[in-house]
């Protein structure tokens, strides 16, 4: 297993069901694991993104801490994804959005091999890339939507 996924196990365990939030002090989770800080850091921004459902606040310092709160429900997951997209998105952060939707287990993994079919660029190649990119947005905006209803 890749150091980031076990970063990402260990703060995924720290959440129960009744604290939607987690307060981690980079260092000593960093000596716990046998890693730099920075693979926390770069952890926490990659896959605890207000797209997956979270939001982060940090306190820099002696004391400092980072606070992690989870989204009340996975439908607030995906409405903030949606609400972020815009109105275009390339194939690359379309993948990575619903890479990290299924590993957060946002959305299930049936889904998401659709969502990435229907996505690839390989569908809109009779298109100009802007065009393509337009569509893709609305495409993943509408598929979001249809997964929630």
């Amino acid at each position: 297993m890749k150091m980031s996924d076990l970063i990402a196990d260990m703060i995924l365990d720290m959440f129960d069901d009744n604290t939607p939030t987690v307060q981690i002090q980079r260092n000593d989770l960093a000596n716990r694991l046998g890693c730099v800080p920075s693979q926390i850091n770069y952890v926490i921004t990659s896959r605890f993104t207000p797209e997956a459902g979270y939001r982060i606040e940090s306190r820099r310092g002696g004391g400092g801490y980072i606070l992690i709160t989870r989204a009340e429900s996975k439908d607030n997951a995906l409405m903030s994804l949606i609400n972020s997209i815009g109105e275009t998105i390339d194939e690359r952060t379309a993948r990575a959005h619903i890479y990290n939707l299924s590993y957060q287990h946002v959305i299930d993994d049936k889904a998401a091999k659709i969502m990435l079919s229907v996505l690839a660029d390989v569908n809109f190649r009779e298109l100009e890339k802007e065009s393509a990119n337009k569509l893709r947005a609305i495409l993943l905006k509408k598929m979001l939507i249809a997964y929630i209803n």
